[in-house]
This record gives C-alpha cells, structure tokens and sequence, in this order.
C-alpha cells in the first residue's frame, strides 16, 4: 500500500476518497483497489484564500503501486505505508502464588486489568463504586432529587469519572500501545471512526456500554471484577505489599496491587499516606464553568460555514497567562453540546464537570475555566491540596442553597462584583439545578482575580466569549489529583513499597482517559516483564 500524508480536502467536497486519492496520485479512479484512513484532522483556520479543510492521512491500495512510487520518489507526502506490527502480550509460565489484584476500574485499572487477564494472570478487580448500570441509575436519581450517593456517582463505579464526560479519546503519546487501546475501545463497541480521527470522542453514552463490554471481556479471560468493594487498608511487610483490606472486614494476601483509585478518593489517599507510602504534593487547578449557544461557538470557530452538515459541531481551546497574579488561565474539558453536571462525592460539597453525549447535540456548549493553583498556596503538605478543594466545594454547596443546586453567576456581574443576574444567553444545563450567587465569594480571591483577568482578554479577541450575559456556574475543584503517589521509572512500583504499582491520573502520572489507559497498560507490562 501507498501512505498519502497531508492531503487536504475542502470540508464541503464530498467525492469518495478513493477519488480524491486516485487524484492526487494522478491515478484512474479504476486503479484504486481500496483506502484506508489512517488519520483525519479538521484544519478551521481560515486562512485567507485557504477554505476549511480535512486533512488526512490514507493508505491506499493500487495497481502498479512500485511504479507509481518510483514516479512519485521526491514527492515527501508519498511513501510505501509502513507495515503494523501488533505488539504481544507474554504470557506467564509461572503464575505468583496469589493473583495481582488491580483496586479502581476507571480507564487505568481497566488496561492494567486487561493486560493481566491477557497474559493468563486471572486479575481481581476491586472497585469501591458500583457497576454501571447501577451506577448510572444512581447519578440520574442525584440528578433529579439532589440525593447523594458516596458510594455511586459520577466518581466512583465502573468505568471511572470518565464514563460520565465527553469520552474524550485525544491523547498527546505516540506510544505504539495507543493504537492496542483504541482496538479495545472499538472491540467493546466504540465507533470505528475513533482509529483516525485527530480528536476522538465516544459520549457517555456511548463509553458505558464500551466500559461493561470491556469488564466482560476481562472476566472471560479469567479476570474477576467485584464491585461495592473498597479497599480500605494496606499491609506493608519488610518494604513490599503483603495483603489489602476490603470494607474493613475482609484480608486479602497479595503480592501486586495496582492502585488506579482516581483523582477523587479522598480517604485512599489518607489511607495510603498513613500506611506509609511516600507521597507528594501537586499542582492542579480550579475554577468554573462557562456556557454558549452551539450555534455561536459553531460560528466563531467556522465562519460563514458554521452550520454545515460536513462539518462537526465546533470545539474550542483558550489559553491566558495572568503575569500580574503569576498563574496561567486555560479551558479544559471543552464539551461540544454537552451539560454540565454535578459530579459531588461528599456530602455537603459539590463539583461540576461537563458530559456530552456521542451527537453532542444538546445545542449547548460548556468548558472549565481554570486557574492553576500549587502547593505553595496552602501548606504544602501532601493532602493539603484536599483540604483545599473541600473547602471550595463546601463555600460552593453553601452559595446554591444546600441542596447541591450549583452557585451560578453571569460574566458580567461577576466581572463588576455583583449578582442576581438571571438573564442568561442560554439556559444553565446543571442539575438539580442553579441558584445566583457570588462566586467571588467560592473561589479564593487569588483565583477569582486571575479568572476576570482572562474573561477581559478573551473577551478583547473573540467578542461574545465573556460577554455580559454568558453564565458561569461554580466549581470545578477535580480537574486533576491534588498529590501523587511516588513511584520509581524503571520498574512503576512505588518507591517505598514493592509490589504497589500506582497508576492513572489517581496516582498523579496521568491526565484523561487514554493517558491514564496507556499508564495502567505500561505497568501491567512493567509487572509481566519482572516475573518472567
């Protein structure tokens, strides 16, 4: 076959791209035995002159392709496509004497799991949530009523905090085992377009029946998966893990654990610390969410062809950093017709996050702002980034009456220190619902005076982005884990207990789901290649 790099198709053309491909390698149409896409990018710059374009990356089957390559030679956008090589998984000789066992099944202990099962480990899967039918019905009842689940939310259940998100696919590694995440995503049941798009999504939607298919391919490969299943203490004997304790009733013996827990387990975390598990603090980031018509963001980002059937509903990135407070300002999460959601873990705190299903068709748009924050701003201690983000989601709680109805104010009140603003451009999607509030009063004042900073300058260069009328609804305090578990790079086992490996984006090494996939994949690889 025949890679074709760089080929860029105007949005609107919509020949076959075995056409388009015949093409450009001055080809009879005839002559093109099939096409493969191997990466589709959106290029919305509008350049002028230089019309919305895909560009693409194709493998193309064709007659005389040794000819056509020679003719072809000096053209770098041409070159014979490299062969794939799927990379193996070793299977085990001697099995340990008591199976790893991997603790959280979000995108990091799902891979870390599968790995194992692969290679004949049979995993136990412990996950302190529940499945995710369960799970689902548990955060619509939240949703609806107000009434909390501890145990089952958006954080914790099958699947991790990302199973209630846009599903978000992109991932900035060029490790080769991305590509084995993609195939399981798609064996589970997730849209083949996933394996070439520069920005793949699933939708929550979507992404909870994937997360159940992928549970039932571990278990038929001998994995065992249990869930109301928290682990709630570690025993350390002479420098490694010797056995967990499971809802303070039940010993476990072990000999590897895999600690995917996610960036929300609060008492894991105090738990690990106090077990004797060398942990540092982190920097993440806080902050609110903002909402836009589609159609609008649709219209900044394509121009006159916003509305276009060959084009996606639009996404954004904006970035700010704030000189005079000394902290940079940024989106994150940007959900295309999406919701923003409550996604609280703890009693009389609450979170936002945003979700979108696989249409993204909610006809509005969301995206954090955040702020970043460190260590230097509490008192540096390891979980005192926890005690941080508690106290926000408890001022926060508070502003939207108690009953998890979210603080919610518009851009221009909270730009001129007021509130009570209601005429909004859109509608707030949060469930159960908003209450106007000040959210100077949520956020620290260091935060509150960089965001406002960011809303002027973004507002300068894409009038309309913080205009005064546009809501903001408050917090978003789980962007990431607010410390790490240390752990060394050779072997991904922890630095003070053989036999822990800490991994995803609970343990501090990774930051959306095919980051954190790939980090469960590399440590289980890691564990497989000590044993053998």
């Amino acid at each position: 076959m025949i890679r074709v790099k760089n080929l860029r198709v105007p949005y609107d053309d919509v020949r076959p791209l075995a056409e388009i491909a015949a093409e450009r390698l001055n080809q009879s149409p005839c002559a093109v035995r099939g096409v493969i896409v191997v990466h589709k990018a959106l290029d919305a710059r509008r350049r002028k002159g230089t019309p919305i374009a895909w560009v693409y990356a194709l493998d193309v089957a064709l007659d005389h392709e040794r000819a056509v390559l020679g003719r072809l030679r000096r053209d770098a956008d041409v070159m014979p496509a490299p062969v794939s090589v799927p990379m193996e998984i070793p299977r085990v000789g001697a099995v340990p004497a008591h199976r790893p066992v991997v603790v959280g099944f979000g995108p990091a202990g799902i891979f870390a799991a599968w790995t194992l099962a692969r290679a004949g480990l049979c995993p136990l899967v412990l996950e302190r949530g529940q499945d995710v039918d369960r799970r689902t019905a548990d955060v619509a009842r939240f949703w609806q009523t107000g009434v909390l689940d501890p145990a089952s939310n958006v954080q914790f259940g099958e699947g991790g905090a990302g199973t209630f998100s846009d599903g978000k696919l992109t991932a900035r590694s060029n490790d080769p085992r991305m590509h084995e995440i993609i195939e399981a995503f798609i064996a589970a049941g997730a849209p083949e377009e996933i394996r070439c798009l520069q920005k793949p999504h699933i939708g929550t939607d979507v992404l909870r029946d994937v997360v159940k298919n992928l549970r039932r391919a571990i278990i038929r490969m001998g994995g065992t998966v249990r869930f109301g299943a928290q682990v709630t203490g570690v025993e350390l004997r002479a420098g490694r893990v010797a056995a967990l304790v499971v809802n303070d009733a039940e010993r476990i013996p072990v000999e590897a654990v895999f600690f995917g827990i996610g960036h929300s387990a609060r008492d894991t975390y105090a738990m690990l610390c106090a077990a004797g598990l060398h942990m540092e603090a982190k920097a993440f980031a806080v902050g609110v969410r903002i909402e836009h018509a589609q159609a609008w963001i649709d219209r900044m980002q394509y121009g006159a062809a916003a509305g276009s059937p060959q084009l996606p509903v639009a996404d954004y990135a904006m970035t700010y950093r704030d000189e005079a407070g000394g902290r940079g300002v940024y989106s994150f999460c940007m959900c295309p017709g999406g919701t923003v959601v409550a996604a609280a873990s703890e009693m009389g705190r609450l979170v936002t996050n945003g979700m979108s299903n696989y249409h993204r068709d909610s006809g509005v748009a969301n995206s954090a702002l955040l702020v970043q924050v460190s260590p230097a701003d509490w008192d540096g201690t390891v979980l005192g980034g926890i005690a941080f983000q508690r106290t926000i989601e408890e001022r926060a709680f508070r502003a939207g009456g108690g009953d998890y109805r979210a603080p919610v104010q518009s851009v221009g009140d909270f730009l001129a220190g007021k509130t009570g603003a209601r005429d909004f451009t859109v509608t707030p999607t949060y469930a159960p619902g908003v209450r106007t509030a000040d959210l100077r009063a949520v956020l620290p004042e260091m935060c509150t005076a960089s965001l406002a900073r960011a809303l002027r300058f973004w507002e300068e260069r894409v009038p309309g982005f913080g205009a005064a009328d546009v809501p903001l609804t408050g917090v978003e305090s789980r962007s990431s884990a607010p410390c790490r578990i240390v752990r060394t790079a050779a072997t991904m086992e922890s630095v003070s207990a053989a036999g822990v490996y800490p991994i995803g984006e609970g343990a501090g090494y990774a930051g959306g789901i095919m980051s954190a996939a790939l980090d469960g994949r590399k440590a289980a690889l890691a564990f497989l290649g000590k044993i053998q």
